[in-house]
């Protein structure tokens, strides 16, 4: 599967309406997105916890109504609307180390109370927190999740499946062809991030991977051959 990487983002503005759609125009299968909450409690897509203002400055997203925000910064119903047709990655931002940390995992609610009254097959929740994607198994176990790290063990896998989550999301410069077969042997899914390079790409092919992260679906289904 090709996931493009916050929409075509190199075709147009990361994580806005327009590149989720131009991904799909591509015909990339898969779209990943981030996604934050803001202070009235609207689940958004921006990749930081702040925004910047058109005099250049810099605002928490948690600080501000979903009204005060820019156009350009989708609400996740919005994004969803935009992805129809791709299986849609959500990565839930909430790092201990950011802003707008949420100890509570509200963000959680937030996002499913979006995919509610949609079908769940179309999605996938990732998450760099492990405490973020373990309370999302116990609010939506019929959701698939996966864990988004720079590298994993063999312990780490098998944490992984004890708790239910279905696959893992590793950084491409660590991800090695015996930790894609490892993973696959404990019945867990690799979708790769991010990979630009064509050549690259034909490898991680090789190996198996199930998905491939990229800000250029357009050349990686040409790389592969992926109508």
């Amino acid at each position: 599967m090709i996931i493009a990487h916050r929409g075509a983002s190199r075709a147009r503005r990361e994580n806005t309406v327009e590149a989720f759609e131009r991904a799909v125009e591509l015909g990339a299968q898969g779209i990943e997105l981030d996604v934050r909450r803001t202070k009235d409690g609207v689940a958004v897509v921006h990749h930081d916890p702040q925004f910047t203002d058109d005099h250049g400055n810099e605002t928490v997203i948690c600080e501000v109504e979903a009204a005060g925000l820019p156009p350009y910064l989708p609400t996740l119903n919005e994004a969803l609307d935009a992805c129809a047709g791709a299986v849609v990655n959500i990565e839930i931002k909430n790092l201990p180390h950011e802003a707008d940390f949420d100890p509570q995992y509200q963000v959680c609610s937030l996002v499913l109370s979006e995919l509610g009254v949609r079908d769940v097959q179309g999605w996938v929740i990732s998450s760099f927190d492990r405490g973020t994607l373990d309370r999302m198994r116990e609010l939506a176990p019929q959701i698939t999740t996966a864990w988004l790290a720079v590298e994993f063990d063999a312990a780490d896998l098998d944490e992984l499946v004890a708790i239910g989550h279905g696959g893992i999301h590793p950084w491409d410069q660590m991800l090695t062809q015996e930790l894609v077969a490892t993973a696959h042997e404990r019945g867990l899914f690799v979708n790769v991030w991010t990979c630009n390079d064509p050549e690259r790409m034909k490898e991680l092919a090789a190996w198996g991977v199930d998905g491939i992260v990229t800000d250029v679906p357009d050349i990686a289904l040409g790389a592969l051959r992926i109508d």
